[in-house]
């Protein structure tokens, strides 16, 4: 009778075992292939100085059916480029394979670019911006008809701009470690894209 009792227990327990098996296994077919959001923009396990990585937001903004989130906009080109996102706030540091090496929010000024194609024309390590703030990593790809002059930086101090709006600015700003990346990425001349 103690045979029988056994085999009866071991039965129970592998088909428990199975069956939670089973739910892992249907769990797993269902979660995301990407990390899920974040507010800070930095990149995954590579926010120190300047090291090239993939930021962990896949937040919604820009997702499209059948696209996997903050993946490289369509109709940006195609090689090594950065490409500026207005309507995501976003920017992706796309490598000459045209996969990006790392992707992160901005916080805009008043003034966008227009779509459309541009290169870095300056670069400078650090100024006062126009709003009196230290910033570093300056990145300059563009200058309007007014004058209003479009780049990338990051305030010394990590903050973002409250723009004014009643003045002209162009000043696109970036987390200390994404200004280090993209200073790092975007030499002169290289090719940046706007997309709406």
């Amino acid at each position: 009778m103690a045979r029988s009792s056994s085999g009866i227990i071991v039965a129970t327990l592998t088909a428990a075992a199975l069956a939670g098996v089973g739910f892992l296994a249907v769990q797993a077919e269902a979660a995301p292939d990407h990390p899920t959001a974040h507010a800070s923009g930095r990149a995954a396990g590579k926010a120190k100085d300047g090291e090239q990585g993939k930021d962990k937001a896949a937040g919604s903004a820009g997702q499209e059916q059948g696209k996997a989130p903050n993946a490289v906009p369509e109709d940006s080109g195609t090689g090594l480029r950065v490409v500026y996102g207005l309507a995501q706030k976003r920017v992706w540091l796309v490598g000459s394979d045209g996969k990006a090496t790392r992707t992160f929010e901005i916080a805009p000024s008043t003034v966008n670019p227009p779509p459309g194609s541009y290169a870095v024309t300056s670069r400078t390590p650090t100024i006062t911006g126009s709003d009196g703030t230290p910033v570093e990593h300056v990145v300059v790809f563009h200058r309007d008809a007014a004058g209003v002059v479009f780049g990338f930086s990051a305030a010394v101090d990590g903050s973002s701009p409250k723009p004014d709006p009643a003045k002209k600015t162009g000043a696109i700003r970036e987390q200390p470690a994404d200004g280090r990346a993209m200073w790092e990425f975007a030499v002169n001349k290289t090719p940046v894209v706007v997309v709406p």
